[in-house]
C-alpha cells in the first residue's frame, strides 16, 4: 500500500517511532471500565494497530480523504467505523451515545479547540490521552502558580485529573515538527457540575486571564463585584494563583451579586 504523505496544511506529523505509538496506546486506562474509543487523525494507523491488540471498541476520524482511503484498505474489518469528516464538526452526543474515550497525535493548530470540543460533551469523555506540543500539554497540566498556567489549564482541571506523562522528541516525526511534543492523559474527576453558573465560571476565568499582569481587582471589574467584597484578598491575587475552586468561589459571589440587584 502506498503512504500517505502528510499534508502541511493539515497540521500533519506522522509518528514514526513504533515503540513511542505503542507506549501512548499503552497509556489509554479505561477509565470506568470504557472501551470505546475515538481516535482523532490516524493518518496511518500507527497507534491504531496498537489499539486494536487491546480489547477495545475502535473507532477512526480523519479529515484527510488519502488517509481514509489508505486506512479503508488496511482495516477493512472497522467498516464504517472508519469515519471521514471534521472532529471539530462532528455531533459527539449524535455519533456515540455512551461514554467513550479519545485517543491520538493531535494536530498542534486544532488541539485547544479539540479540548474546548471534549469540554462540551465532558459527561461523556472519560478519558484523553493524546500527543501535542509540548508546551500546551505542559499548560493543560500545569498546576496554578506557575506560569504556564492558563486558561485552558482551569477550564479542564474542573472536570479532569490531568497527568504529563512524557516528552517526545521531532526526529520521529515524518516530517519533524520544529518542536517537543508532550503526552498528556485527561481522566475524567467526580465533579458532575460545578457549584455556579458554568457559562458565567468561563467568563470569569477568561477575563482573569485576560490580563495575566494585573491583579483580579482590575480584570474583575467589568463583573461590578459588591462594594463589601473589594477588601476580599483574593483581589489581590492574580489569575495565575487561584486554582479551580477559588474561581468557583469568585463566580459565585458575582452570581450572588447579581441575586440581590
Amino acid at each position: 500500500m502506498e503512504k500517505v504523505k502528510a499534508k502541511k496544511h493539515l497540521g500533519q506529523h506522522f509518528l514514526t517511532d513504533l515503540s513511542i505509538a505503542e507506549q501512548i496506546a499503552q497509556a489509554v486506562k479505561g477509565h470506568h471500565e470504557v472501551t470505546k474509543v475515538l481516535e482523532i487523525g490516524p493518518g496511518m494507523g500507527v497507534l491504531t494497530d496498537f489499539l486494536l491488540k487491546g480489547n477495545l471498541d475502535l473507532y477512526l476520524i480523519d479529515i484527510d480523504k488519502e488517509s481514509i482511503a489508505y486506512l479503508h484498505k488496511k482495516y477493512p474489518e472497522l467498516g464504517d467505523k472508519i469515519i471521514e469528516g471534521d472532529f471539530l464538526k462532528m455531533d459527539l452526543s449524535d455519533a456515540f451515545h455512551d461514554k467513550f474515550a479519545i485517543i491520538g497525535n493531535f494536530p498542534y493548530n486544532i488541539s485547544s479547540q479539540i479540548f474546548f470540543k471534549v469540554l462540551e460533551v465532558k459527561d461523556q469523555v472519560t478519558e484523553v490521552v493524546c500527543m501535542l506540543q509540548k508546551e500546551v500539554a505542559e499548560r493543560i497540566a500545569s498546576p496554578k502558580g506557575n506560569k504556564d498556567y492558563g486558561i485552558l489549564s482551569v477550564l479542564l482541571q474542573a472536570f479532569y485529573d490531568i497527568e504529563y506523562l512524557f516528552t517526545v522528541p521531532p526526529h520521529v516525526f515524518d516530517p519533524p515538527p520544529r518542536v517537543n511534543s508532550g503526552v498528556i492523559r485527561l481522566t475524567r474527576n467526580a465533579t458532575e457540575n460545578l457549584a455556579c453558573n458554568e457559562k458565567l465560571f468561563k467568563q470569569v476565568v477568561k477575563a482573569g486571564f485576560g490580563n495575566r499582569r494585573k491583579t483580579l481587582r482590575n480584570c474583575m471589574k467589568p463583573f461590578n463585584l459588591p462594594a463589601d467584597f473589594n477588601s476580599n484578598p483574593i483581589l489581590d491575587l492574580r489569575a495565575e494563583q487561584l486554582d479551580v475552586a477559588d474561581f468557583i468561589f469568585l463566580t459565585q459571589t458575582i452570581e450572588a451579586s447579581r441575586g440581590n440587584h
